[in-house]
């Protein structure tokens, strides 16, 4: 089964911050966006390995987001 989750990345001081929006535990840093990037799929898939490994319930991705303007 495949679930897609929302990834949200945020730019740092050493690079990029990477956290998906449907399971914040889920984060990790790097040093380019692209290096983020391969890192949070390495983190979501160590993070399921974990949760099944302890029988949690995995979270489902689904999350929308939008951008809203605002004048300010």
């Amino acid at each position: 089964m495949i679930s897609n989750y929302t990834a949200k990345y945020t730019k740092i001081g050493s690079g990029y911050m990477g956290q998906l929006v449907e399971w914040p535990e889920v984060v990790t840093e790097g040093e380019s966006l692209e290096e983020c990037r391969r890192m949070l799929a390495d983190a979501i898939s160590e993070m399921i390995k974990a949760y099944r490994q302890q029988s949690k319930e995995i979270p489902v991705g689904r999350a929308l987001l939008e951008q809203i303007p605002v004048e300010v």
